[in-house]
């Protein structure tokens, strides 16, 4: 009952949060309408006070929340503050239209996985390379954007923009599913040999059973574990592809409330977020359900004892020739003037005196990677400590931070930080307040499932028989157990916070130009990508060796193998 009174308290509270957007934002409503109508009109205060007055904004919070939330419960969620039409049926079609990209993203993500997991599947267990996380790693926009221009114009195979029919999905469903499903292969390949080392699995080899249906029980094994978290993907694809919506010009729940949000049409704003909220309960709903499914109905959700991983550990020469390619660009860009001009030297490709050549107004390309990386993978870094820390703080405390990481992740990075820019404002800090709200949520969830799972463990039984404390089995048992896969989610989660945070550079949400962070260096290049490839392909191939780096360091990340008893 009390988590049900907690959930119903954060889900209360964040829709009238989203209810009084129109109160809480800095920005004048009356102003915006007036620009929408009459862009050449002085905003007179007569006439703002009019507008406001036609707005109904001057009747205080409470009202403003209840005939809000009124309308909605009639089905009206009112009227565009910019083209007068009814909100309902724009928002409808939206999210029509992300949740066809979503299911087909979706299906190529499980397919994606299911690839990266191949390997690991066929030679029982010990795992293989991190050459996904290459693919992990791509930003949605970028790789959104070579398979139009390749794909779509080049070669004319699939359609490169609009949403008119099936042939249309392809390419933006590639672009929204390969890299989640290489996020997801990655952690089931972190899993998998933990579960081809347990008892089990030498009794079935024992037994003859063939290798198929060793492979799908050690799936199935590991699971639970995992879907828990699939909600997290489900909401990111769909509220997340604002930049791939707009790639492809796809009339989608992200796209149109992106729109809404920097033109202050709160309306749509609300409307549009109150939905990404929906979605995401259904989405934490099914994957419940889900785990059910999977363990069987006569089990809880804490019947399932936990894994530990046995694979051998990560070579240590690949990390650290990852990171010495890292520091080496460091080393070479940070000397170099990442703001210097030169207009003769434009679009010009690698060479000695540009090692990654030059943007369309001549700047050296390594020079603003290298600056680049002190804005947006140090703040990455940053973040991701402090998501951990305080994923692992909240995991420990399930009833407080179950039901507040299933509202949390119904907001994606980018609706974080529209939210904050309608109501703070934008700045150099909206990034990384967007990405430091929603970023523990994961891993809490890890945390929590593992939890469970540790606890249902018989050593823990034993050790609690025998007299051991709470303290006692925090420190020495559920601690050691849960910390090093939280960890090495963490690292994994790395590139994924380093690229939110350029997807933000890329929508223009944070700091402005002439800044060298990584987002904005591929929102500017991104129109010479066809003439002039290296110049968004340096920048993507650093966060592909960042990638790389964070998972080949994860799988050092073990817990001790514990003595096999004598």
């Amino acid at each position: 009952m009390r988590s049900m009174l907690w959930r119903a308290s954060l889900a209360g509270a964040l829709v009238c949060g989203i209810g009084l957007l129109p109160w809480l934002t800095r920005t004048d409503p009356a102003l915006t309408v007036l620009k929408a109508r009459a862009r050449d009109r002085d905003p007179d205060p007569e006439v703002l006070a009019a507008i406001r007055h036609q707005l109904r904004l001057d009747d205080g919070p409470l009202l403003l929340l209840g005939r809000w939330l009124g309308g909605l419960v009639r089905g009206d969620a009112g009227r565009s503050w910019l083209s007068g039409a009814d909100v309902g049926p724009v928002v409808l079609r939206a999210l029509g239209a992300s949740l066809l990209l979503m299911a087909v993203a979706l299906a190529v993500a499980l397919c994606t996985a299911a690839v990266v997991c191949a390997r690991t599947l066929y030679r029982g267990g010990r795992s293989g390379g991190a050459g996904s996380a290459m693919l992990a790693t791509l930003p949605e926009f970028l790789t959104a954007s070579v398979l139009a221009t390749v794909v779509g114009v080049q070669l004319g195979w699939l359609p490169a923009l609009g949403w008119y029919g099936p042939r249309h999905t392809v390419l933006p469903a590639l672009a929204l599913g390969l890299p989640v499903g290489a996020v997801l292969g990655r952690l089931l390949d972190d899993q998998l040999p933990g579960a081809f080392a347990e008892p089990w699995v030498r009794a079935a080899r024992a037994r003859g059973l063939p290798a198929r249906s060793i492979a799908r029980q050690a799936v199935r094994r590991v699971l639970p574990g995992l879907l828990p978290g699939t909600a997290l993907f489900v909401v990111g694809m769909t509220g997340g592809a604002v930049a791939v919506e707009q790639v492809f010009d796809i009339p989608g729940l992200g796209r149109t409330t992106l729109q809404a949000a920097l033109a202050q049409d709160l309306p749509v704003l609300q409307t549009g977020t109150l939905c990404l909220v929906l979605l995401a309960a259904l989405a934490a709903g099914a994957a419940r359900l889900g785990v059910r499914l999977v363990v069987g109905p006569a089990l809880t959700d804490g019947a399932v004892p936990a894994l530990h991983p046995a694979g051998a550990p990560a070579r240590a020469t690949t990390p650290l020739l990852l990171a010495a390619v890292l520091l080496a660009v460091l080393a070479a860009g940070l000397p170099r003037d990442p703001l210097a001009l030169d207009t003769a030297a434009r679009l010009q490709p690698p060479g000695a005196a540009h090692p990654f050549g030059t943007d369309a107004l001549g700047r050296d390309l390594l020079a603003r990677i290298a600056h680049g990386a002190l804005d947006t993978l140090l703040l990455a870094l940053a973040l991701s400590v402090g998501s951990l820390l305080a994923g692992l703080l909240l995991g420990l405390l399930p009833r407080l931070s179950g039901p507040l990481a299933d509202t949390v992740n119904a907001v994606p990075p980018v609706l974080a930080a529209l939210l904050v820019t309608a109501v703070a404002g934008g700045g150099p800090a909206t990034p990384a307040l967007a990405v430091a709200a929603v970023a523990w949520a994961p891993l809490a969830t890890h945390t929590c499932a593992l939890l469970r799972q540790e606890r249902a463990a018989p050593h823990l039984t034993a050790t609690r028989a025998l007299g051991a404390g709470r303290w006692y089995l925090l420190r020495h048992e559920l601690l050691p157990a849960v910390v090093p896969p939280v960890a090495r989610h963490a690292l994994l989660r790395l590139p994924g916070t380093a690229l939110a945070l350029a997807s933000l550079g890329f929508l223009g949400l944070g700091a402005q130009p002439p800044s060298p962070e990584w987002g904005h260096l591929l929102a500017e290049n991104q129109p010479y990508a066809e003439r002039a490839p290296w110049t968004v392909l340096a920048p993507a191939a650093v966060l592909a060796v960042l990638g790389a780096l964070a998972v080949t360091s994860a799988a050092a990340v073990r817990r001790p193998a514990r003595a096999a008893p004598r």
